[in-house]
């Protein structure tokens, strides 16, 4: 990692300030080629996590912008490394040209994640903080990013630290029975050991327990709207969203295809996909967007079935009940209340029995919105709410959780039947290696690639 690499460390837009970084032992040797201090010092010369005023100079020696540099030598910096942060202002033409003046200087484009990367590499973050960081970027609820910092605090790292201690007493004192075969492990140190394992486990899988909550949190909720064709299915999008998202009109089959966006409801991400109605049709294209529909319901965690509350229901309404049993959750919406309700008795008490939950609503006025989020809340809250940090948020992580998990049984029922301590160490050392990918202590370099390759460049 001797060379110095550079990024654009800012999206490339028009903004305020835009960010080159650099990362590498000549960092500040490269920088002092293209930046001069308005001091008249070099940039080495004006001392660390100090910002800088200057002039920034292109690859031919013209002056492409006036920023602010600031140097951070190694390891007192994000990397490890000697780091110099150019802020320059957030033209597109300025970055691209100060990029270019970078690489002419000595400096090489870094690849996707390599900053963190070498942070990771050089002992700045550990690879359970590694991939916080990306989570945190990735944020898209407060409770996501709030799980994010506290992990990249080391919340969760603390917690493998804990499990793979226990796990290393234990290996400890297995190692021992075996280098001195003579000695017997007495009863009540085995029954220890055990009640250890009991607990280890316990620990282990009170984790795994929150994979669910914390895939809720960082992928959303995909959440279908069904319905036959003019119940207001764009309708209802429309007002969730609060804008005109999607075409709404009064000819039936308007919406041809599926339309998703993405809603905070209820205190969960719903990933909305606005569907065909569902109904028999004739029309080519009509039925692909049919078949597109009954698709997004089966992979749909939760389902909005939408009935139109102005007639009573009909063969394409039993369509829609029918097809919203393919999602996980479903909640029965009639819509046009502001209409009036045509549903008969019996209507109603066939919308009781499906779904669990009912709401009428006017996706035109608005109105009954708020007792649907009520539904969306209740089918998603957290009963048990977990400490900032401690949720598990990828599926990574949870495979080596469950890989720790069964180590630690078997561990366990291998010494409940009194085999051989060189048997419950095998065992124990998987779990410890299992943990230990977690935070890094044991990664394959294919597994490093592919959680970095996740990462933005310059990030």
């Amino acid at each position: 990692m001797s060379d110095t690499i550079a990024a654009v460390s800012t999206l490339m837009g028009r903004s305020a300030i835009g960010i080159l970084r650099m990362s590498g032992d000549d960092a500040v040797e490269i920088a002092a080629k293209v930046f001069k201090p308005d001091n008249g010092k070099t940039l080495g010369e004006c001392g660390t996590r100090r910002m800088i005023n200057g002039q920034f100079y292109g690859e031919n020696g013209e002056v492409i912008d006036q920023c602010v540099a600031v140097f951070c030598r190694a390891p007192h910096s994000y990397t490890g490394e000697n780091t110099v942060e150019l802020q320059c202002h957030g033209s597109p033409t300025v970055l691209t040209a100060g990029l270019r003046s970078l690489f002419a200087a000595g400096a090489r484009q870094a690849t996707r994640g390599e900053f963190t990367k070498r942070a990771f590499l050089n002992g700045k973050l550990d690879l359970a903080q590694s991939e916080a960081v990306i989570d945190l970027i990735d944020a898209e609820t407060e409770e996501m990013m709030r799980n994010a910092a506290a992990q990249l605090g080391g919340a969760m790292s603390g917690k493998m630290d804990v499990i793979y201690s226990t796990l290393t007493d234990i290996m400890s004192h297995f190692h021992a029975v075996i280098d001195y075969p003579d000695e017997e492990i007495e009863p009540f140190e085995a029954e220890n050991v055990i009640n250890t394992l009991t607990a280890t486990a316990a620990d282990i899988n009170k984790l795994l327990k929150t994979f669910e909550r914390g895939r809720v949190v960082r992928e959303g909720v995909r959440c279908a709207i069904i319905g036959r064709p003019n119940a207001g299915k764009s309708s209802l999008l429309n007002a969730l969203l609060g804008y005109d998202r999607a075409i709404v009109t009064d000819i039936p089959g308007t919406t041809r295809d599926t339309i998703e966006e993405k809603l905070m409801m209820g205190g969960v991400m719903l990933r909305l996909a606005d569907t065909a109605g569902l109904r028999e049709t004739a029309d080519v294209v009509e039925q692909l967007g049919v078949e597109r529909a009954r698709a997004a319901a089966e992979n749909a965690e939760l389902a909005f079935a939408l009935f139109d509350g102005s007639m009573p229901l009909s063969p394409d309404d039993e369509t829609v009940i029918e097809g919203a049993k393919a999602a996980k959750h479903s909640i029965a919406v009639v819509n046009k209340n502001d209409i009036g309700c045509a549903l008969t008795a019996e209507d109603e008490a066939k919308l009781a029995a499906a779904f669990g939950c009912v709401c009428t609503i006017s996706a035109k006025l608005g109105d009954g919105l708020d007792s649907l989020e009520a539904a969306v809340a209740e089918i998603f809250k957290d009963d048990s709410p977990v400490p900032a940090g401690e949720m598990i948020t990828n599926e990574r992580q949870a495979q080596a959780l469950r890989r720790a998990l069964d180590g630690v049984l078997r561990a366990k029922e291998a010494l409940a039947l009194g085999l051989t301590p060189d048997a419950v160490l095998t065992d124990v050392e998987e779990a410890m290696t299992a943990i230990g990918e977690i935070t890094g202590r044991a990664i394959r370099e294919d597994i490093t690639a592919r959680i970095f390759e996740r990462f933005c460049v310059g990030k």
